[in-house]
């Protein structure tokens, strides 16, 4: 069951879409707007918060609270 899933510095951001596709406006605040496109889909969420400028423990966090 998906809701009970909890995203990790490890979840790539197409698991994230499909675990917990509610997290999705948060990578969007962040300036991730290419979220479907082939690269970001392998890419874990540290990386993502690596690129964007962003503390990864904290974008964790952000995704599980929605």
């Amino acid at each position: 069951m998906s809701e009970t899933m909890e995203i990790t510095k490890e979840t790539t951001i197409g698991d994230v879409l499909q675990i917990k596709p509610d997290a999705v406006p948060v990578l969007m605040e962040i300036g991730m707007h290419c979220i479907g496109c082939p690269a970001s889909m392998g890419e874990t969420v540290e990386e993502a918060a690596a690129v964007h400028g962003i503390d990864a423990d904290d974008l964790v966090a952000r995704m599980n609270a929605v």
